[in-house]
């Protein structure tokens, strides 16, 4: 019997099984699967290698080099996966020197990657080595060397690396299912909330439990509906208390009545003060195991009960009002708010227009809510036209694809509907359209082909990680996956989530950049043509529609919000390409599908231009233009409307300034007028959210965002 002598010097049986076992895993990196066969000729050649070398004992080290030369004469990718994933003792010295680095780094520079994290904390801190530690693990162990090579140039960007082999990305979370009935949060029973003071507590301490388990936006789908009936259990309860004091003082019924109802009626209403007020302190002070405050929204607006409408109305009375001491209140950013709008609700003379006029306002003092057509043109409005189902976003701007209840992907008949809420998306992956664009052009490339490369780079790491993921426990999110948070989240929680489960989630191409795609291939941008761009949009939307059904994977188009990416790709442009008129000229590239922000367009023909593109990003996309009028309330709804007509999601962008120093508000100062002051706090919207560019003077925001922001004109 041949041994192995292990690193330690220890002996053991050689055991042919351990090779599979290894050789499989090399393999499943590169998606490659085995037959019976294959691992027959390795066996082959490892026997036959060892019986002719006429050793009793083999060195561990020599024993891999066997492997390696068995794997070459069967798949010389396998082979090559092998062999660097074996090299682990050099890559983990790579490794921890980059994590050492980085906590050095943070003692003295601030991060500034993520404008919704605060890194002078030390949770955030730490969290940031976490996050350099996980990023290294995941390209070293998990990707493949073409893979690391076009992720390192450039030519993709793989979101949330840190993250994207933990847990799941961005959800609609069903609070209802989780409320009804009680659940179990940290080994404690909660019984399902018996007022609405109570419901409002409950959601909070379920979201931040919640959204700390995932990555990405934490969205609660309709929350006006979700409240409503917590409200009609405490208004119950004041109306009778009140009822009970007042039936000795033998006042007429119907007096008495009016009474008990006005009472309750206020004291409802200010529990629902307190409750968003609540909200709005726990929401944008509580950070999360991630480090960060988290991306948490709410949608809301079509409820037309009384308490419904209290609900949407009050949300948005808190936000307009903000936060802070006397005289110097501003909004918050959490919960990210969004208005669903019904032309049959909120259009001129409707029913609850003034409550759409509430939102305007709102907007005007604070950005948000941003706009969600639900009756306009498009992929959305139409899925609400049909069947009265909401597609709200998750987070910034992701939404949902169709799945149905008994179809899934496509309807088993004409009475199948879709179901969005409970869901959530996988990761997003996304293309540098102009880097690839430039390579096809340099190395006299067929450009649909070197796109089809990268194109094929990233649905392999789709399948790979949806893979991967489907092995999770269920215990990673028990409100979600055990009591009901998710779709169909039923499991207990020592139970694998498991391939059919993940079936409903979407996973997400992203697209940077079309302007400067534009601008490689037609030496025109977006404003001047487009004609490009549609061309390879479409072309896209077609491959990934082919994708989804040769993988049964729900893969969707997504519109990025480039952050720190949008600095990032213009030096992988750089060092690749160097400078190229109106491609890598400025500091930053422009976001998605969206015109230049230096652009000297008028709004309405931001919203035209883009509206081109609308809907071949059905995987995550809004539409925004810049108001340079200081709280012009018709500009704001006029331009609104318009976009809703276009079925827009639309967001409203000013940029708000408070001095620290004397409390003054202004659009768009960074020195206080009235006193002097640079100790200015500044929200501006950094794409499809709103972030700190400035607290108290100093900037939340990378460099290349800043002088994004410092240029723009349409936007």
């Amino acid at each position: 019997m041949v041994k192995i002598e292990k690193k330690d010097g220890s002996l053991v049986d050689y055991d042919f099984e351990k090779i599979v076992s290894a050789v499989t895993r090399s393999a499943d990196r590169v998606m490659i699967k085995f037959s019976n066969e294959d691992y027959n000729k390795i066996r082959e050649f490892v026997e036959s290698t060892i019986k002719d070398k006429n050793l009793d004992i083999i060195n561990i080290n020599e024993m891999h080099i066997i492997v390696e030369n068995a794997l070459d004469s069967v798949n010389t990718k396998v082979a090559k996966s092998y062999r660097e994933y074996r090299n682990y003792k050099t890559n983990f010295v790579k490794i921890l020197d980059k994590v050492y680095k980085k906590r050095k780094d943070l003692e003295y520079l601030a991060d500034v990657e993520n404008a919704n994290r605060d890194s002078a904390l030390v949770s955030t801190q730490r969290s940031i080595v976490y996050d350099v530690l996980n990023t290294e693990l995941y390209e070293t162990f998990f990707l493949t060397e073409e893979e690391r090579k076009a992720s390192k140039d450039g030519f993709i960007y793989i979101h949330d690396k840190s993250a994207r082999l933990d847990t799941t990305n961005c959800c609609l979370f069903d609070m209802n299912k989780v409320l009804s009935g009680g659940f179990e949060m940290g080994n404690v029973w909660y019984n399902e909330p018996k007022s609405l003071d109570t419901a409002f507590d409950v959601i909070g301490d379920i979201t931040l439990s919640a959204a700390s388990m995932q990555y990405g936006g934490f969205t609660i789908p309709e929350i006006d509906k979700i409240l409503a009936p917590y409200a009609e259990l405490s208004y119950k309860r004041y109306f009778n208390e009140y009822k009970s004091l007042l039936e000795e003082l033998n006042i007429e019924q119907e007096q008495l009545n009016k009474k008990c109802d006005e009472y309750a009626i206020k004291k409802v209403r200010r529990e629902f003060e307190q409750g968003f007020q609540g909200w709005e302190y726990k929401f944008n002070t509580l950070g999360s195991s991630r480090g960060d405050y988290p991306f948490i929204a709410v949608s809301f607006g079509i409820g037309t009960s009384k308490f419904e409408a209290m609900a949407s109305e009050i949300c948005l009375e808190v936000r307009k009002n903000g936060q802070g001491k006397p005289g110097f209140k501003k909004p918050v950013l959490f919960p990210k708010l969004t208005f669903l709008y019904d032309e049959n609700l909120h259009g001129d003379g409707k029913e609850f227009e003034w409550l759409f006029d509430k939102a305007i306002e709102c907007s005007s003092k604070a950005m948000y809510p941003d706009y969600l057509s639900l009756t306009g043109e498009g992929y959305i409005p139409s899925i609400y036209k049909k069947y009265g189902r909401v597609i709200s976003l998750m987070g910034c701007r992701a939404s949902l694809s169709p799945w149905y209840e008994r179809g899934g992907m496509n309807p088993a008949d004409d009475d199948d509907k879709p179901i969005f809420v409970g869901r959530f998306n996988l990761g997003a992956i996304s293309l540098n359209l102009p880097m690839i664009a430039r390579k096809a052009q340099i190395e006299n490339l067929d450009f649909y082909e070197t796109l089809d490369y990268y194109l094929e780079m990233i649905r392999n790491l789709h399948k790979r990680t949806f893979e991967f993921l489907s092995h999770k426990k269920a215990s990673i999110n028990p409100l979600g996956y055990c009591y009901g948070g998710f779709l169909n989240g039923n499991k207990k929680p020592g139970e694998e989530l498991g391939t059919d489960y993940l079936r409903p989630m979407t996973m997400s191409f992203g697209i940077t950049a079309l302007n400067e795609l534009e601008e490689v291939w037609h030496q025109k941008s977006l404003v001047e043509d487009g004609s490009f761009s549609l061309e390879v949009m479409k072309y896209i939307n077609e491959k990934v529609n082919e994708y989804k059904k040769q993988d049964n994977i729900l893969y969707a188009i997504y519109g990025t919000p480039a952050e720190t990416l949008c600095g990032l790709q213009i030096e992988q442009f750089r060092a690749k390409y160097g400078i190229v008129k109106n491609v890598s000229e400025r500091e930053y590239v422009s976001n998605s599908f969206h015109c230049g922000v230096w652009e000297d367009i008028t709004p309405y023909q931001k919203q035209d231009l883009e509206n081109r593109f609308w809907n071949y990003m059905n995987g995550g996309k809004i539409q925004y233009v810049r108001y340079p009028v200081m709280y012009n309330l018709k500009a704001i709804k006029t331009t609104v409307k318009r976009a809703m007509k276009f079925g827009f999601y639309e967001g409203v962008n000013l940029s708000l300034a408070y001095c620290e120093n004397c409390g003054y508000e202004e659009l768009d100062m960074d020195v206080c007028p009235k006193c002097g002051s640079n100790l200015v706090t500044k929200i501006d919207r950094m794409n499809g959210y709103l972030g700190y560019s400035r607290v108290k003077g100093k900037s939340r925001y990378n460099h290349a965002k800043m002088v994004e922001i410092k240029e723009r004109k349409s936007m």
